[in-house]
């Protein structure tokens, strides 16, 4: 059931030229930074050969950040709500893997999925948008076949590889699970593999999907851009959308049917880019932005209005932020 979004035209809460500089360290590794229970996991690298995640706990010091790997190649990571694993795409020329790694700092990742594997019938390319299941345990994922786009689910150990079925023929971009596990919350279109100007509900069982939203026009919204993430509890949905002059993060409600009801817009200063928001519990969003020139995570209330937000720098020097454990 299609249903439009209602905005209040609420825009950004504080400058983010307020909030205090925090030094950066590009250093970090192996133990660096402390454990790893509860925080945000990250892309830090100059070049696609020295793009690495790392990790910092809530409690930790983002200026010794730990560092999970060292082989460069890493895109898009996402934490496992228990805090324990990172799933991530590791590009090496053509071949694209899905890869977990633990958040303790002291393992190697593994593969989960291949484009090479023969598991994938008609070949698969492109692995993109990564997001565990609120147990962990089932890994979605986006690829391409051809010049079709589909979502794909995996178990975290590797088993059970299986394209979603995709009767509705949408390009699918960033997923989130809802809160039970059966479905999805996807940014998707009808017309392109990266304009996406629908959300989605998509049963994981058989593959139906249900136009929730259409983004285009609210309150300045034109199309989502890298980052769809369902609340803990399941109420509310946020996402980052380009506008006229950047983007900004916009957060919605959600119902028993998943239906989007009402948006607030969170950031957005004009000219900012604002983009991969994560919630932090249900009641506060970290996400990235790159007011001042360069790319730090920040966090803020998922209920800000207008002049009322309390923007906190968290994270300097930080790309494609995700946020989880417990």
């Amino acid at each position: 059931m299609k249903a439009l979004l209602r905005i209040v035209g609420l825009v950004a809460a504080a400058g983010l030229a307020a909030c205090e500089p925090i030094d950066v360290d590009l250093g970090g590794g192996g133990g660096a930074g402390g454990a790893f229970s509860r925080g945000f996991v990250f892309v830090r690298g100059d070049s696609a050969s020295t793009r690495n995640v790392f990790a910092v706990d809530d409690s930790g010091d983002p200026n010794t950040p730990l560092q999970l790997t060292t082989q460069g190649g890493a895109y898009s990571p996402t934490v496992s709500r228990n805090g324990r694993s990172v799933a991530f795409i590791h590009r090496t020329g053509s071949v694209h893997e899905l890869q977990v790694v633990p958040t303790t700092g002291q393992g190697q990742p593994s593969t989960v999925f291949s484009s090479t594997s023969t598991a994938c019938t008609g070949g698969c390319t492109n692995f993109r948008h990564p997001t565990f299941s609120p147990n962990g345990q089932t890994i979605v994922f986006t690829l391409d076949r051809g010049s079709v786009t589909q979502l794909a689910r995996v178990n975290a150990d590797g088993s059970g590889f299986q394209l979603i079925p995709n009767s509705s023929n949408y390009f699918f971009g960033p997923t989130s699970f809802t809160s039970d596990g059966l479905g999805l919350i996807a940014a998707g279109s009808s017309y392109s593999r990266s304009e996406f100007e629908y959300l989605l509900h998509v049963n994981l069982a058989n593959g139906l999907t249900n136009v929730v939203a259409n983004v285009q026009g609210a309150d300045g919204a034109q199309v989502i851009l890298s980052r769809v993430a369902v609340s803990p509890d399941g109420s509310r949905v946020a996402f980052d959308a380009r506008t006229s002059s950047g983007s900004r993060i916009f957060v919605g409600t959600i119902d028993g049917q998943q239906q989007i009801f009402d948006i607030t817009q969170v950031t957005g200063k004009l000219g900012v880019t604002d983009t991969y928001p994560s919630w932090r519990g249900n009641a506060e969003l970290g996400f990235l932005s790159d007011d001042g020139g360069s790319d730090n995570i920040y966090r803020v209330s998922a209920s800000s209005v207008r002049g009322s937000g309390n923007l906190v720098l968290v994270v300097p020097k930080a790309m494609e932020p995700s946020y989880g454990g417990q």
